[in-house]
C-alpha cells in the first residue's frame, strides 16, 4: 500500500500488518453527527496535555520522562484521547485498536475511564488524529472558502453529505467516488475547475450551489416517479 500523503492518507506499520488511513468524507461521517465531528476537531486540537508538554520543553530543553509517564493517563486528556481514537478508527477500514488501544471502564473508580494503550503513544495518537481530521474537515490546499456560510461565523456543524453531493454534481462522480474524497483532495479539484485567479466570488458560488440544488431535485423527482 502506498498512501497519497498529499491528500491526507497515511500508513502505519507494525510487525503484524500495515494500516492505511484515509480521512475521506465517508470517514468523517463515521465519527458521528455533524456536531460531533466539530466537537472531535475541537477536543483533539485543544487538549490540556500539549500546552503542558510545550512549556516543559521550553523550560528543560526536553520533555522529562517522568512528565510523559504522568500525563500519559486519560484523566489528563480524556476528551482528546477519546476523540483521537474515534477519528483514527473512522479513517481505517480495519480494526486498528492494536495501534490506538482503547478506553475501558475503571475497576477502581465508578464512571471513570482507563486508557489501555496500544503500540502508539498518546502524543503520536494525537498527532495522527490532528492530521487526519484537518485533511478531512478543513483541508490543506489553498483556495477560497467553499461553504454556504462564507463570511459568517464558524459553523458548529460539518455536513459531509453536502460536500459529497457537491462533488457528484461538479465532477460527475459516483456516490462511492465522492465519499472517498478528502477535503484536501476536494479543494484541489475545486482549484482546478475554479482557479483562484479567475475570482470565484460568493455570487458565483451561490449560482453554482443553486444549480446543484436544481440537479439534485431533478434526480429526487425521477427516483420518486
Amino acid at each position: 500500500m502506498t498512501p497519497l500523503t498529499e491528500i491526507g492518507e497515511c500508513l502505519i506499520s507494525t510487525k503484524r500488518r500495515d494500516y492505511l488511513f484515509r480521512p475521506s468524507f465517508a470517514a468523517m461521517a463515521r465519527i458521528g453527527s455533524p456536531e460531533e465531528i466539530v466537537r472531535a476537531f475541537y477536543d483533539i486540537n485543544h487538549d490540556s496535555v500539549t500546552p503542558l508538554l510545550s512549556r516543559a520543553y521550553e523550560a528543560y530543553g526536553s520533555i522529562p520522562a517522568w512528565l510523559i509517564e504522568h500525563v500519559n493517563k486519560p484523566q489528563f486528556a480524556v476528551k482528546a484521547i477519546s476523540a483521537a481514537i474515534s477519528v483514527i478508527q473512522a479513517c481505517c477500514e480495519d480494526d486498528c485498536s492494536e495501534l490506538t488501544g482503547e478506553l475501558v471502564p475503571s475497576r477502581s473508580r465508578t464512571g471513570a475511564l482507563v486508557w489501555r494503550s496500544g503500540s502508539l503513544s498518546f502524543e503520536k495518537i494525537l498527532l495522527v488524529a490532528q492530521s487526519l481530521i484537518t485533511h478531512g474537515v478543513i483541508g490543506k490546499a489553498k483556495t477560497r472558502q467553499l461553504q454556504r456560510n462564507e463570511g459568517k461565523e464558524a459553523s458548529t456543524e460539518f455536513f459531509a453529505i453536502e460536500y459529497i453531493n457537491s462533488a457528484r454534481t461538479h465532477f460527475g462522480m459516483t456516490r462511492e467516488e465522492a465519499e472517498r474524497l478528502t477535503m484536501t483532495e476536494f479543494t484541489m479539484l475545486i482549484n482546478s475547475k475554479y482557479p483562484p485567479e479567475k475570482g470565484f466570488t460568493r455570487d458565483e458560488y451561490d449560482a453554482v450551489m443553486d444549480e446543484d440544488d436544481r440537479k439534485w431535485q431533478e434526480m429526487i423527482d425521477k427516483q420518486v416517479r
